[in-house]
């Protein structure tokens, strides 16, 4: 709710339009999604997940306010559609596809460093994108992995094992990126759009 009047100040002040402002945020997410990939230091994890928040904050709020502004006729009901959309799309490929990324990406890894050590670790069912056989990979196995982890002295293979679950985190995160870098092409060619009508203006309804 706060991110409201603060979109509408960088709006008034910095000139930039709330899809002009998604714009920013989506190149801002992916900046920080791919600094956040590289991250060895608290330091550098503080400054890669600020930038990713501060791109992320002003998303939703922003959104909801471009239908405002552009469906007026439609009132709630376009917000709500909008909303439906996103939760479905969190719940039913969001989530589901980050999972499936880590454990494919973190199985690649130990296979490449170690087939042997992999055919140990691997996990019994394969994880699969949207059901899909064609998606099917092996990840780790869940309860070796978290032995791995927690072992105080651990041997050269459960080092890999945790090396390999690690650069599965890092190429999950630099994966994910891809999902800001597609909306913000969107939102160059609806800025583009709006440039070629005159720039971005909000819709008013008359009253007869």
């Amino acid at each position: 709710t706060c991110a409201l009047p603060i979109s509408e100040f960088i709006e008034k002040n910095l000139g930039l339009s709330p899809v002009g402002l998604l714009l920013v945020c989506s190149i801002l997410a992916v900046v920080g999604l791919q600094l956040s990939s590289g991250m060895t230091s608290f330091g550098m994890a503080l400054a890669a997940l600020g930038v990713y928040a501060v791109g992320k904050t002003f998303f939703w709020p922003t959104m909801l306010a471009v239908v405002g502004d552009r469906f007026p006729q439609s009132g709630a009901v376009a917000m709500s559609i909008m909303g439906g959309i996103g939760m479905l799309s969190a719940g039913l490929i969001g989530s589901p596809g980050l999972g499936y990324c880590k454990d494919r990406f973190a199985g690649e890894a130990l296979q490449n460093a170690d087939p042997a050590l992999y055919q140990e670790y691997r996990a019994e069912k394969p994880s699969k994108f949207l059901n899909l056989d064609s998606t099917a990979a092996h990840g780790l196995d869940g309860k070796k992995l978290a032995a791995a982890k927690e072992a105080e002295n651990k041997t050269p293979q459960q080092a890999s094992v945790v090396a390999a679950d690690q650069k599965g985190d890092r190429a999950t995160l630099q994966a994910d990126a891809y999902i800001p870098a597609t909306m913000a092409a969107i939102y160059l060619v609806l800025l583009l759009y709006f440039a070629s009508i005159g720039g971005y203006k909000p819709v008013k309804i008359e009253e007869a």
